[in-house]
């Protein structure tokens, strides 16, 4: 494996390791939110984090660009903040993997909180805990499998991202060259056996992280051995 495969991979995982907790940090206020609330709003709110799962991602990609070039406003402070532009960087990548993978780690999250009885939230109220230990006393333990869900499909999908990361971070070697875009870069020069290195690298993570989630669920249902 060559030094800028290494690299890419790199990259990757540190991209995705990043997200993932960003999302995580981000996910859960916004998760219990949305599983506390109706109306229009939280249906309005609900229907922006999940529109990734539909838009394609060359659309979320050039609005992301727009946003983040720098003519335009948080471009140019970012810009006079750190001296650098923003777009084709590695926060750009960070910034459009967490818009990208949102729906993926909120929604599992969304549905555990939603499934939380709230008997046992009244209870540990009369007892008198606080919203906050209520959720850290209640909440947490009785959703500890949907946030590793919820990980893990946030770090999965940000290891597969193309589009998005090809339109706002190009393809800097050492910068924003992640494997998904390597593996373009590859097939355009029609270097098909590097090509089929990297991803049946792909296929063999995105397969054995599926079935870890899978084997580990069934054991939790009681399923099988």
């Amino acid at each position: 494996m060559s030094a800028a495969e290494l690299d890419a991979i790199y990259l990757t995982l540190l991209l995705a390791g990043t997200t993932t907790v960003l999302l995580v940090l981000l996910g859960t206020p916004l998760a219990w939110w949305l599983s506390r609330r109706e109306g229009t709003l939280a249906a309005l709110i609900e229907a922006l984090v999940a529109m990734p799962l539909i838009l394609p991602p060359t659309v979320l990609g050039f609005y992301l660009l727009l946003l983040l070039a720098p003519g335009s406003f948080i471009g140019s402070l970012w810009q006079q903040a750190t001296g650098s532009q923003l777009a084709f960087s590695f926060q750009a990548l960070v910034i459009g993997s967490v818009i990208y993978s949102l729906p993926f780690v909120v929604q599992p999250l969304q549905a555990a909180f939603s499934r939380v009885p709230q008997e046992l939230l009244q209870a540990a109220a009369t007892l008198g805990a606080k919203p906050f230990d209520q959720f850290r006393s209640v909440v947490l333990p009785l959703s500890r499998r949907s946030f590793l869900v919820a990980a893990s499909l946030g770090f999965a999908h940000t290891v597969g991202e193309f589009g998005v990361i090809l339109m706002i971070g190009g393809n800097i070697p050492g910068e924003t060259r992640v494997l998904s875009v390597a593996l373009f870069d590859y097939v355009e020069s029609l270097q098909f056996a590097e090509a089929h290195r990297l991803a049946a690298l792909l296929v063999a993570f995105s397969l054995a992280l599926l079935f870890l989630l899978y084997r580990s669920n069934r054991r939790s249902l009681g399923i099988g051995a």
